[in-house]
């Protein structure tokens, strides 16, 4: 009797111990959204890195040493204004010498005219003869072509001069600089290995980006389209941009076949810098104030339907929609 009893406590504790040790069911908790009318966005994703729109490379017309630096890295400059200064000895040089030709060749220019006068008067009196008269109106020709060769070398010096003086070819901001006080310089004019750059300009107000897009999804891309791009300096504010062009050579990385879309970015404030890598989403389709089931809530057939009647579709007709984008496109 008394073996049976410890039979049945023990037996009982088992059960208990068993139970207590069991793990307990997870309860299932379930969040209620309202079916409301939002913006829905469909967009392919893209990764890229921000680029100018133009970059230029900025040399100078002159050679020498480097006299004056008015700008640094990063500076925003105007169209036209002074970036950089060569030693203007030699161009001064040759400028005073240019001018001191041109005022020897107008004094020969003046004699010549007097002297060809002078043979004029003469040669209709008959004091000298035809190859006389020639000869002065051949010294006043001479005369005449070195007072225009003076003039342009006197141009030509006026011009040296002036390059001395290195001014920015456009608005934008140096994003490169490769010389400092005291280098000196060669001109792209007189060097055959194409002269010096001195600096990198490029316009930021816009910049661009090459993204790269899968080819199963680059068949809904096209011109104009919306897209909002994103960066790791400022990742809770997003850019907007606009698809230029999607360029038709393919590239191929790691067995992935994709293609460079084109997007152009406003950048008013040169907030997005040049190099920065981006994550963009295309907005290749848009609703505008639809009624919107969340995703989640459809993870059967049943759900499906049931969000149909909510919306006011036909369950049948989104059945057969779902079924056939489901089957695999066929290629001819």
């Amino acid at each position: 009797m008394n073996t049976k009893l410890w039979g049945t406590a023990a037996a009982t504790l088992l059960l208990a111990g068993i139970s207590a040790c069991s793990p307990k069911q997870a309860t299932l908790s379930y969040e209620a959204v309202p079916v409301e009318r939002r913006n829905l966005i469909v967009s392919a994703s893209a990764s890229g890195a921000i680029e100018p729109v133009l970059t230029v490379d900025v040399k100078s017309k002159a050679s020498g040493e480097i006299i004056g630096m008015n700008v640094q890295t990063g500076d925003d400059v105007k169209e036209d204004q002074l970036l950089a200064s060569i030693d203007p000895r030699i161009p001064r040089n040759n400028l005073a010498q240019s001018q001191a030709n041109l005022q020897v060749a107008q004094a020969q220019l003046s004699n010549a005219k007097a002297q060809l006068a002078r043979s004029d008067t003469l040669f209709k009196s008959q004091a000298i003869t035809q190859t006389e008269y020639d000869g002065a109106k051949l010294d006043y020709a001479n005369a005449n072509a070195a007072v225009i060769r003076a003039q342009s070398d006197l141009e030509n010096s006026r011009d040296r001069m002036t390059d001395t003086k290195l001014r920015a070819p456009l608005a934008g901001t140096i994003i490169a600089k490769n010389v400092e006080l005291g280098t000196v310089i060669s001109s792209p004019t007189t060097d055959v290995g194409g002269g010096t750059v001195l600096f990198r300009m490029a316009n930021l107000d816009t910049v661009q980006i090459r993204a790269l897009v899968d080819e199963t999804d680059i068949g809904k891309v096209s011109s104009g389209l919306l897209t909002t791009i994103t960066v790791d300096a400022y990742p809770n504010r997003p850019f907007e941009g606009t698809v230029l062009k999607v360029e038709p050579q393919a590239t191929v990385q790691q067995n992935v076949t994709m293609f460079n879309v084109l997007i152009r970015i406003p950048n008013p404030n040169h907030l997005l810098k040049p190099g920065m890598n981006t994550e963009v989403e295309i907005h290749v389709g848009r609703r505008d104030n639809v009624l919107a089931v969340p995703n989640a809530a459809l993870r059967t057939q049943r759900d499906v339907a049931s969000a149909a009647q909510v919306l006011g579709l036909d369950p049948n007709e989104v059945q057969q929609q779902l079924a056939a984008a489901r089957q695999p496109q066929q290629t001819p």
